[in-house]
C-alpha cells in the first residue's frame, strides 16, 4: 500500500513540475515576444516566412548573425553605419529571431542558404554582397558554394567555416536528440537565469566588454523559446560534419572573399577557421585583429566596414 501511495504522490510531483515549467517557459515567451517584436518585415519563400530589415541605398549587402543570434545583433549599430552607401538587409536564419524553423531536425547550412537565397530573389537583391558572421559564416559560404553566380561577394567575420577538434557542446547535443531534446529545452527556457544569460552574453565578447545596453537590446530571450533553442541546438550539433564536407570545396571558388578575424577569439579559432581559408582559397583576403575577440562587428567596426567596402570594389560594386 505504502508503494502504491508514494507512486502516486510521485506522479503528482511530476505533473506539478511539468505544468509549473510549461507555465513558466509560455509566460517568458510571450513576456519577449512583447519586450522584443520583430523589428522588419516578412517576406514568404515557398510557404515559408522569413523575417528581415532592410535599411539604406546603394548595392545590396546580406548580413547573416551567428549561433543564438537574431536581427538585432547588427540593427544594434552595425546597420546604421552602412546605411549611406549599402542597401543592407538582416534576415533572420530559421528557427531563430522571428523566421520559423525550417523542420524539427535535420536543418542543413544548405537548407539556410537555399532559404535566403529565395528571400533575396524574392526582395529583388542584386548580386548582393553577403556576411556572415560566426555560424553565420558558415551559411554565407554554403550559400556561395550553391550560388555563388548570384552574389558579389563574401566577408566573413570571426565565421566557422572549418571542421574542429573535440568534444560536441554536451548540452547542445543533448537539446539536439528526440525527445529528451524538448524536455530540456523547456526547461531551460523555463528556468535559466538571468545571471546564466548575462555571463553568457559576457562570455562571448571576452576579452572585450560588451556595449552599454546591448544585452537589453539584443533580447537574449528570443533564443530561450523551447523551439528556438532546439533548433539552434541543433544547427550547432550538426554544423561540425557539414563543414567536414564543405571545406574541401572552398578551393573551387573564385569571387572575392574577405575574412575579418581576431586572433583573440577563443570560440572561433583564427589559427582552426580563417588562416586555412586564405591558404585554400586563392580569392581570400585574410584581416587579423590583435586582441580582438569573437564580436568584430560590434568592438572593431572601422575594420569590419573596411572589409566590407574592398568586397565591395572587389567585386566592381563601387
Amino acid at each position: 500500500m505504502w508503494v502504491a501511495k508514494a507512486m502516486l504522490w510521485l506522479l503528482i510531483l511530476i505533473a506539478i513540475v511539468v505544468a509549473a515549467t510549461g507555465w513558466r517557459a509560455i509566460s517568458r515567451t510571450f513576456a519577449t515576444h512583447t519586450a522584443y517584436p520583430p523589428e522588419g518585415q516578412f517576406i514568404t519563400v515557398n510557404g515559408h516566412q522569413v523575417h528581415y530589415v532592410q535599411k539604406g541605398e546603394g548595392p545590396d549587402l546580406v548580413l547573416i548573425h551567428g549561433a543564438s543570434g537574431n536581427t538585432r545583433d547588427f540593427t544594434f549599430s552595425l546597420v546604421d553605419q552602412l546605411t549611406d552607401r549599402y542597401r543592407v538587409t538582416v534576415f533572420d536564419r530559421p528557427g531563430l529571431g522571428y523566421t520559423p524553423p525550417l523542420a524539427r531536425r535535420g536543418v542543413t547550412l544548405a537548407d539556410q542558404a537555399k532559404l535566403l537565397q529565395g528571400a533575396a530573389v524574392e526582395l529583388q537583391l542584386n548580386r548582393p554582397i553577403v556576411l556572415g558572421q560566426s555560424f553565420g559564416g558558415a551559411v554565407a559560404m554554403a550559400w556561395a558554394l550553391a550560388y555563388e553566380d548570384r552574389i558579389a561577394a563574401v566577408v566573413n567575420v570571426a565565421g566557422a567555416t572549418y571542421p574542429w577538434q573535440g568534444e560536441l557542446d554536451k548540452l547542445y547535443a543533448t537539446m539536439a536528440r528526440p525527445v529528451i531534446g524538448p524536455i530540456v529545452a523547456w526547461g531551460i527556457s523555463a528556468w535559466v537565469s538571468r545571471d546564466y544569460v548575462d555571463n553568457a552574453v559576457a562570455g562571448v565578447f571576452r576579452p572585450q566588454s560588451e556595449p552599454q545596453g546591448y544585452a537589453e537590446y539584443f533580447g537574449p530571450g528570443l533564443v530561450l523559446r523551447p523551439f528556438s533553442a532546439q533548433a539552434n541546438a541543433q544547427q550547432r550539433t550538426d554544423m561540425r560534419e557539414e563543414l567536414r564536407v564543405m571545406a574541401p570545396q572552398y578551393a573551387s571558388l573564385s569571387l572575392p572573399i574577405e575574412i575579418v578575424h581576431g586572433d583573440a577569439d577563443d570560440i572561433v579559432g583564427l589559427s582552426i577557421h580563417s588562416e586555412p581559408m586564405e591558404q585554400d582559397v586563392a580569392s581570400a583576403d585574410l584581416t587579423v585583429l590583435d586582441g580582438i575577440g569573437h564580436m568584430p562587428q560590434h568592438v572593431a567596426q572601422p575594420q569590419v566596414i573596411a572589409a566590407i567596402d574592398r568586397a565591395a570594389q572587389r567585386a566592381g560594386l563601387r
